[in-house]
């Protein structure tokens, strides 16, 4: 049997061009290489948005830009978290095995606590336990992370240990976080800083038209231009420099790497061409993003093909962990 992967992304907003470039390439090619689950993590959404609009509206927004993508339901199970009810049962298992202490150490938990004093709630602390569950139930070996989840896939890794040693049994296998090096790019935001991410507000969305991408290039953040030739570029031009790699071609990209290097590099033209090319690079994309979009039906169909692949495979796992701790099976 193939090795199975795990991820999951909130429905609290919509794909940018970090995801894209950041992981969904990637999940794209693992997909026809490994035994791949990818959700959609509507109950994780409530730790911060306990009142969301409409959240399966925002679900199947972020199902159809996963399939706008490229992830194929033929080839991966893509399903919505909620239709797993099996997840809570065994959410609720790890969470009668995990400390306060513990959760309290998480530094994701501290965060968040931080940033919303007024919502510091139970589903919020106990995000590591449910996590440990959405990854544990399919018995996955790999969860694709990114540096602010190390500690909560250590969390979902003590879970395995302590069920298989409280039970003396080697029922669960330790998740490894798995870590796509080369695939991956680390995307940078359009306000200099290192990361495109939604809450710095600094992303450009797959789903935005071309006015408002060549809108947001032409104000990204730049400096007074090159002082020497041949100086190093500091950190908000070489951003701006990543982003040109990543979506233009090696011959544009050294064009205007001469033009730096001879100080006559023009930020207003760079932007042009920039925004063109992520114009040409997003438009394939945003189009089938309206098409699945406009297609509820065949999403709602996905969703459901998806949650029945998803519930065969916790429903296995969770009759096991009935039978280990001595409840009945059904």
């Amino acid at each position: 049997m193939k090795d199975i992967v795990l991820s999951g992304i909130r429905p609290t907003g919509n794909l940018h061009l970090g995801n894209y470039y950041g992981a969904v390439r990637s999940f794209v090619k693992m997909q026809n290489e490994m035994n791949c689950y990818f959700f959609i993590a509507d109950w994780h959404s409530l730790t911060t948005h306990p009142t969301p609009e409409n959240i399966q509206q925002s679900a199947r927004t972020i199902l159809a830009e996963y399939l706008a993508c490229g992830l194929d339901p033929d080839k991966a199970t893509i399903y919505i978290q909620s239709d797993v009810p099996e997840t809570i049962e065994l959410y609720l298992y790890f969470n009668m095995n995990t400390y306060i202490g513990e959760l309290g150490r998480v530094t994701t938990f501290k965060e968040k606590a931080r940033q919303q004093p007024d919502n510091v709630n139970a589903g919020l602390f106990t995000y590591p336990t449910l996590m440990a569950a959405d990854i544990l139930q399919h018995r996955a070996k790999w969860v694709p992370v990114g540096k602010d989840q190390e500690q909560n896939m250590e969390m979902a890794r003590k879970c395995a240990r302590r069920f298989n040693n409280i039970y003396k049994t080697e029922f669960f296998p330790e998740p490894q976080n798995f870590y796509f090096g080369g695939e991956a790019v680390k995307v940078p935001g359009l306000d200099g800083s290192g990361k495109m991410g939604k809450s710095d507000g600094n992303c450009i969305y797959l789903y935005e038209d071309e006015k408002v991408v060549r809108k947001k290039v032409m104000r990204a953040v730049t400096d007074n231009g090159p002082q020497a030739p041949n100086s190093e570029k500091p950190e908000v031009i070489q951003n701006l420099f990543t982003l040109m790699h990543i979506v233009s071609d090696e011959e544009t990209y050294k064009y205007f790497d001469e033009k730096w290097n001879d100080c006559t590099l023009r930020y207003g033209d760079m932007k042009k061409q920039l925004a063109e090319d992520m114009v040409r690079t997003l438009n394939p994309i945003r189009e089938r993003i309206e098409e699945y979009k406009g297609n509820t039906e065949l999403l709602d169909r996905i969703a459901r093909q998806g949650a029945e692949k998803a519930r065969e495979s916790a429903s296995t796992t969770l009759r096991e962990v009935r039978k280990i701790i001595g409840f009945k099976v059904y």
